[in-house]
């Protein structure tokens, strides 16, 4: 699988997936998913989460529960 949107670096969130670098936990935007929370809804609380970093992170998900 090709990470372009999702990174993980030890010196950001403890090496945690983080979405394009930023110390926001692709954990993090899984959850707000999971909790009923939409696109639109994500997008307008964290500017600067854009739709493709969601649908990188549910990508992520599913390669994760494939494996």
């Amino acid at each position: 699988m090709e990470l372009k949107r999702i990174t993980i670096d030890p010196s950001v969130c403890f090496g945690k997936p983080c979405i394009r670098g930023m110390r926001f936990p692709v954990s993090r935007l899984l959850g707000l998913l999971a909790a009923g929370e939409d696109t639109q809804a994500i997008v307008k609380a964290y500017p600067y989460i854009e739709p493709e970093d969601i649908r990188a992170a549910l990508e992520y998900a599913v390669f994760l529960a494939e494996d």
